[in-house]
């Protein structure tokens, strides 16, 4: 577990001495089912909110969180749920200094997704002195939010947009290890970047060449870094053990990094976690906010806005694989998406072996020796 998700999981603690022991006992049979602690805390953060609502509007007959029985819960009507949703649509969100804005409709399915796995818990898994669950009214299964229908076509386009695609990602990765340097006009900035060079580039080679998460790339242990096989033992959603191919020039990349880790971060060597960097001058575990702060740098510079997430270096990998002749059932795998429903996403080609098509990738990236070295590329057009 990385020191990030310690952090989470102190919070988390913080958090549950403010709420009743039914959302403790929640939690902790989560965390056994694997649930990640960030979307534990984030759903104590919608439990919160939730239960300020039912004291304001006397449907509790408390004054405080924890002392909300699970009896006000049982006896909530449909039409209780509804008026929350609708106070969740229109509540104003303060952002920033005098400015307000209102919830998406996808926070607002977040919350209920939330609350939909707290009843059903509740109401199918508890158990009483007598056997029973705590109740067996669940309010919450009558709630259905019709999300917006976007066809695969038009969520495929959206993502288009947003992507690296083809040549880019060339020309984004050569961008970044022969021409970013000149964007920076300090020493300073300079000499962390030359610190920082083979790491950053390991990264979003890694990103570009295997289509992690997030999530993943930063919980990647050392040594699960399978080099000589092109393979990484890797921790999923759920807390689901896999393994996936890597693109052969992305573990050139990881290569390089680790011959100057322990040389560039002070202490390396004594991280379980691949990806480090220094904090009062010794070697810790980059966090999640780190690593996006790094992929929105680069990619920010690259196209002179203000960057793109890991998530969409992922989108640009699995594009990139299906162009390549991948099949849906590989990259199902390679994503490790459990269904086929995300993964459709990149449409249906023909089955290739999994080796076979990240070469074909990287083969594809490479400009011909018949072709002129791609122009810096300066803006997203």
């Amino acid at each position: 577990m990385t020191p990030e998700e310690l952090r989470v999981l102190q919070r988390i603690e913080t958090q549950l001495k403010k709420m009743p022991f039914y959302v403790a006992e929640y939690v902790r049979s989560k965390k056994r089912a694997g649930l990640s602690p960030n979307t534990l805390h984030q759903y104590l953060y919608h439990y919160k909110h939730f239960f300020a609502w039912l004291i304001r509007e006397n449907l509790a007959e408390t004054a405080d969180v924890p002392s909300i029985s699970y009896t006000v819960l049982a006896s909530l009507r449909k039409e209780d749920i509804e008026h929350y949703i609708d106070h969740l649509r229109e509540e104003a969100i303060t952002q920033g200094q005098n400015e307000t804005k209102n919830r998406g409709d996808g926070m607002v399915a977040n919350v209920i997704h939330a609350l939909k796995s707290l009843f059903n818990y509740l109401t199918k898994e508890t158990e009483t002195e007598s056997g029973e669950s705590y109740f067996d009214r669940n309010v919450m299964s009558k709630i259905v939010l019709h999300s917006k229908k976007e066809t695969a076509s038009r969520r495929a386009q959206k993502i288009s947009s947003v992507i690296l695609n083809d040549a880019e990602i060339y020309d984004f990765l050569h961008f970044v290890e022969h021409d970013y340097i000149d964007t920076l006009n300090s020493a300073v900035a300079r000499s962390r970047f030359l610190r920082d060079k083979e790491r950053d580039l390991a990264i979003l080679h890694l990103f570009l060449g295997s289509g992690l998460r997030l999530g993943e790339l930063a919980r990647i242990l050392t040594k699960k870094l399978n080099l000589k096989k092109k393979m990484i033992d890797v921790r999923r959603k759920g807390s689901k053990e896999d393994t996936i191919n890597v693109l052969p020039e992305a573990i050139e990349y990881l290569r390089r990094y680790m011959e100057v880790r322990e040389a560039r971060y002070r202490g390396a060597n004594e991280s379980p976690f691949l990806f480090v960097s220094l904090y009062k001058g010794a070697a810790q575990p980059l966090s999640r906010r780190a690593i996006e702060k790094i992929v929105a740098k680069y990619t920010g510079a690259f196209s002179e806005s203000e960057g793109i997430s890991p998530h969409k270096l992922r989108h640009s990998f699995a594009t990139d694989y299906i162009r390549s002749g991948g099949s849906l059932v590989l990259l199902r795998d390679q994503l490790g998406h459990s269904n086929f429903e995300a993964t459709s996403l990149y449409t249906n080609l023909s089955n290739r072996d999994g080796e076979e098509v990240l070469t074909k990738m990287e083969q594809r990236r490479r400009p011909s020796k018949t072709q002129e070295t791609p122009k810096l590329k300066t803006g997203r057009e």
